[in-house]
């Protein structure tokens, strides 16, 4: 299971082992770009970056956050365009796809919805059973997701079971 968290100059990714219940980190880090480098060849290098690690982990299924409401239009159309190119590599890699909004991996993870950060990175610790927090919200933020995609689709197999 890959998570990302899209970002232009930093694009967060995690990878998982799980069951839905119990989770694994496999590898998570942080895509970064150079802010004096053109739009488009970061957009290629965020591409470039998440081909590598489809091609390392092969992840079965893939998610993504949605983009979110910003007060600053500019910097939620280059939060989409990220997106964008994420979404075309896991396509491109026929990786299965899900979206959730902050407000569903929060809930996920930490049980409440407008959980702060430092929850979200205390819960990611404990939920994989790390020794110490995940340095990079970036990396955190992309775990989380990944967790909370697991968890949607265990109890989307069980439900499924029971009918």
């Amino acid at each position: 299971m890959l998570g990302i968290d899209c970002g232009s100059e930093r694009t967060g990714y995690g990878v998982i082992e799980s069951d839905g219940g119990d989770h694994r980190m496999l590898a998570a880090g942080v895509i970064r770009t150079n802010s004096k480098t053109s739009f488009e060849l970061r957009l290629l290098e965020i591409a470039s970056g998440l081909r590598r690690l489809i091609l390392e982990h092969r992840p079965e299924a893939a998610a993504v956050e949605e983009v979110f409401y910003a007060v600053n239009v500019k910097t939620a159309l280059k939060l989409a365009h990220v997106r964008g190119v994420a979404l075309l590599t896991l396509a491109e890699a026929s990786v299965a796809m899900a979206e959730y909004s902050a407000l569903e991996v929060k809930t996920s993870v930490v049980g409440y919805g407008r959980a702060e950060k430092s929850q979200v990175q205390m819960m990611v610790q404990s939920l994989l059973r790390l020794p110490e927090m995940v340095a990079s919200e970036d990396a955190c933020d992309a775990l989380a997701v990944a967790i909370c995609h697991a968890t949607r689709e265990a109890t989307s197999r069980r439900v499924g079971a029971v009918r």
